[in-house]
């Protein structure tokens, strides 16, 4: 009898450690891109197609962006965020740009908007 309940004992603790290791493994979220620095963007505008340089400094803590923003007509600070590849963020000025787009290495692209009107950027990072 005393080694049937050691049996049980032994299977239980072996069930309950199983659970606290598995408990204790951290999520497996992937590591979002590191976008932290100068960007130089190169868009169209959404008015009239003609190219505008843009440039952004964004500062990254984890998967939140922030940091400034410059273009020709205004200028102010940003707020986004980062998910793997995909960037988005926008601008704290007068008239708001949205930035969407995916990260490889030091070069993004995608769509930018401003009051329901959207256009192509991308942008590089400089060193």
């Amino acid at each position: 009898m005393q080694a049937k309940f050691a049996t049980v004992t032994l299977i239980v603790m072996f069930v309950l450690v199983g659970h606290v290791a598995v408990a204790q493994q951290p999520p497996s979220e992937d590591v979002p891109d590191n976008v932290a620095g100068k960007w130089t963007i190169y868009s169209k505008n959404v008015d009239n197609n003609e190219s505008v340089t843009k440039y952004v400094e964004i500062v990254q803590n984890g998967n939140v962006l922030s940091g400034h923003f410059k273009g020709p007509n205004q200028s102010g600070g940003i707020q986004g965020s980062i998910h793997v590849h995909h960037i988005e963020f926008s601008t704290k000025t007068r008239n708001v740009l949205t930035f969407r787009g995916q990260v490889e290495g030091d070069h993004m692209r995608g769509m930018y908007g401003i009051h329901g009107r959207h256009a192509e950027w991308e942008a590089v990072r400089q060193n």
